[in-house]
């Protein structure tokens, strides 16, 4: 089950597809690294990564972030609730706020660059920048392109390393396979983890630039790795991305929520809030005072569907539909929905 750093014919497989579907026809030369299991695992492997290279410890993070529940990855998240269980002071660590989202209205990456120009901000220079362009936990804020150009520039000119965390948003939940395509910036890692295997199955790599490969024999380890059944279903799960089609049916089915969001749920009070993009939306309440989106949430299961909160004080309905999802279904989702906020307002 487990092929650790062994050779297998499904290991090979799936390195030959996802070079051969996803890595070279985006002019992508990453290095493929198998990490534990777990997102978090490969944010641990990245951060490592990261101050091995540079020698620096500081990392750089956003407002909004998630990014994982062991210490490493915990660091670099700000949710109040997941920190406290870490029992332990969460170092080498500087936040700064987000493009969207906790009402800073300010331009952070010009704050940014003036902490990395000023002797006297008491700020380390970091080992990397770690991102979302989209925070799913932090309540679907969705990063512009112009912003993400704007970080990969900052840290082209410093020399740190911009890790981007496609754990949640990556593998075509925004619509294209990598969330950064809509940009086009080239981080120097990319984390993926969840949908990569396509079935569900525990999966995670770490993509980092040929020339951060300075890892040891060893260096980051683990029993776990390499499972060979979601090497097969990740294989498989690749093919869909050899035919336009599937990222055709992505955005469609994106229209599909955006325009029924606009047109049907916004007209329902002037206090909600929707954002989003590909498969990935939010319907954010926390502007109306008497209503509780977790309460929503109980609602919708009691009528068969799953749905949860994000956002701060878990304000928002997340909603995260399967990529393949037909369009029947979706629309039947989107219709509890609906019942349910008209029927709680």
């Amino acid at each position: 089950m487990h092929g650790l750093d062994f050779y297998t014919k499904a290991k090979y497989d799936f390195i030959e597809r996802f070079y051969s579907v996803i890595l070279n026809p985006r002019k992508l030369g990453y290095k493929i690294m198998f990490t534990g299991p777990t997102g978090t695992n490969a944010v641990e492997a990245a951060l490592k990564l990261a101050r091995k290279v540079s020698k620096r410890r500081n990392i750089i993070a956003f407002t909004g972030a998630f990014h994982g529940m062991t210490l490493g990855s915990l660091a670099v998240t700000t949710d109040k609730t997941s920190r406290e269980g870490a029992g332990v002071n969460l170092n080498d660590v500087t936040f700064i706020p987000y493009e969207s989202g906790g009402n800073y209205n300010f331009d952070s990456l010009n704050y940014f660059e003036h902490l990395l120009a000023d002797d006297h901000s008491g700020i380390e220079k970091p080992a990397a920048v770690i991102f979302e362009t989209v925070q799913a936990e932090g309540g679907v804020n969705v990063a512009s392109e112009a912003w993400l150009i704007r970080l990969e520039k900052i840290c082209k000119s410093n020399d740190i390393i911009l890790i981007c965390d496609d754990i949640q948003v990556g593998c075509g939940r925004t619509g294209t396979f990598f969330s950064f395509e809509r940009s086009g910036i080239n981080p120097d890692m990319v984390i993926l983890s969840k949908s990569l295997s396509g079935y569900g199955f525990p999966m995670s790599v770490l993509l980092f630039k040929q020339h951060l490969d300075v890892w040891k024999p060893a260096e980051h380890n683990g029993t776990f790795r390499g499972n060979q059944l979601a090497f097969v279903s990740s294989t498989e799960a690749l093919d869909f991305w050899a035919d336009q089609k599937f990222s055709d049916s992505i955005e469609k089915k994106s229209k599909l929520i955006g325009g029924f969001l606009k047109e049907d749920i916004l007209p329902l009070h002037n206090g909600i809030k929707i954002r989003g993009c590909g498969l990935i939306w939010a319907i954010d309440f926390s502007e109306i005072k008497n209503i509780n989106a977790n309460e929503l949430v109980k609602i919708c299961f009691k009528n068969k569907l799953i749905i949860e909160t994000c956002g701060r004080n878990d304000s928002a309905l997340k909603i995260l539909p399967a990529l393949t999802i037909e369009k029947d279904l979706l629309m039947e989702g989107l219709q509890i929905i609906f019942k349910t906020i008209k029927l709680y307002l």
